[in-house]
């Protein structure tokens, strides 16, 4: 069983990740204001995607329901809206307007998710808790 501990634990290391990457990342740093708006408002859709799959994850770890974390946990792995609805231009607009602290946090936020998902699909508690002890 998942030590609810750690399991509050992970879930706040979400949270944070997902509110580092939708407000600014430093105080010097407002990537909102500088990016095109058709960006800022998928940034924002996905941030709101991300926030409702960890709160799904959450309820699902504690209920020991596999299949939706690793479903949900893959969504997030797979960047939802910005994946699939970003044009190359946008893309860039947004690389080119994010600090390396920015995609470093991101780049860590799917590579957990991803670690998360797979440890779910094949009903690994021990490996699930573990993706928990990184926070």
């Amino acid at each position: 069983m998942i030590n609810r501990s750690r399991l509050k634990k992970s879930m706040f290391f979400i949270f944070f990740c997902v509110s580092s990457l939708s407000t600014t990342v430093s105080a010097q740093e407002d990537i909102g204001s500088e990016l095109p708006i058709d960006v800022r408002v998928l940034l924002i859709q996905e941030m709101i995607a991300i926030l409702g799959s960890t709160q799904t994850i959450t309820d699902a770890m504690v209920r020991g329901e596999d299949e939706v974390v690793a479903r949900e946990a893959q969504q997030i792995h797979d960047s939802f809206i910005l994946a699939q609805e970003l044009t190359e231009e946008q893309q860039q607009a947004l690389i080119s307007t994010a600090s390396d602290e920015f995609l470093r946090k991101d780049e860590a936020l799917h590579k957990m998710s991803a670690t998360l998902a797979e440890a779910a699909r094949v009903g690994n508690k021990a490996e699930q808790e573990a993706v928990n002890q990184i926070v």
